[in-house]
């Protein structure tokens, strides 16, 4: 291959990174904050698709993409707090809860955003990060969405929050020990369903981003699995915010592989290429989910062991 396709190939999985990881950002945000309380939602990808739906809708009703993803916010905020609520109740399973929101946030954006498919709703501006280099493949690269920085920001809070104060510490002990929790006179109930509602509104932005920016438009294969694939996020990133950022870049670079040997050219193995993403979350889960053991960082409600 010669300098010129490197280079494109490199800029392809850089812009990929920017572009595709910022939905797989929101998403492992707002299922870290979830898991951090002791929940787990398998429900994220209902939860992104009705956002993600509810956003394009917003913008083309209203005719700015500001005020869509506030409704793509809300509506994933909605879901996950369904999530809650019913996961509160007795003898209820979290897991198998998730997978019914799940099906239910998709059937609901399926059917209500059947009008949606053809039209095209406002955009959200593009950040032109690299107008000072030579390369206009990295200048095309560079041009990233509006609500990175948002991610970026939202994990440095989060971080801490969990580390300094006292709401941070709320769901940290609700996610290591309900037992202490009640001992102390707080509600893991009200704490959980609070922690799954706020990661709900997190993931909403991914949603977003997605109808919003990248790829821009809205139809029923517009989440590729990225709500499930963010609960191998959570556990790679060990349930730390600002690891959510490295892992989020991660996959959003891997899923960026075959477009970037497209573009340099190369057309053998694009659909193979595009599996990356799918056979990076197998081996984490295989890498870290051992019988016998728990992965390091594991809120304590949430481990094999208890």
């Amino acid at each position: 291959m010669t300098p010129d396709q490197w280079i494109a190939i490199a800029a392809g999985i850089i812009g990929g990174a920017l572009r595709v990881g910022v939905p797989f950002l929101f998403v492992s945000l707002g299922e870290c904050l979830t898991e951090k309380s002791g929940r787990i939602n398998l429900g994220l990808e209902g939860v992104l698709v009705l956002s993600a739906m509810a956003a394009f809708g917003g913008a083309y009703v209203t005719g700015s993409p500001w005020l869509g993803v506030v409704a793509g916010a809300l509506a994933g905020a909605l879901l996950a707090a369904l999530h809650g609520l019913l996961c509160s109740l007795p003898r209820v399973n979290d897991v198998a809860t998730g997978i019914a929101l799940m099906l239910l946030g998709t059937g609901l954006a399926f059917y209500w955003g059947k009008p949606l498919i053809q039209p095209q709703a406002p955009q959200l501006p593009a950040l032109p990060l690299g107008d000072w280099l030579d390369s206009p493949a990295l200048r095309t690269a560079l041009q990233v969405n509006a609500l990175l920085p948002l991610g970026l920001a939202l994990a440095l809070l989060m971080a801490w929050v969990f580390k300094y104060t006292r709401v941070g510490l709320l769901v940290r002990m609700a996610g290591d020990s309900a037992q202490a929790t009640r001992a102390l006179g707080y509600s893991v109930s009200a704490i959980r369903i609070a922690a799954t509602a706020g990661g709900g509104l997190i993931a909403g932005l991914g949603g977003a981003s997605l109808t919003l920016f990248y790829p821009g438009s809205w139809n029923e294969g517009i989440s590729s699995g990225q709500g499930l694939i963010a609960v191998a996020l959570v556990i790679f990133a060990r349930w730390s915010p600002l690891r959510c950022i490295g892992a989020a870049m991660l996959f959003g670079g891997a899923g960026a592989v075959g477009p970037a040997l497209q573009s340099a050219g190369i057309g053998w193995g694009y659909h193979l290429f595009n599996t990356v993403p799918y056979a990076l979350t197998l081996l984490i889960l295989v890498i870290t989910c051992k019988p016998g053991s728990v992965a390091r960082g594991t809120p304590g409600e949430l481990s094999s062991t208890r």
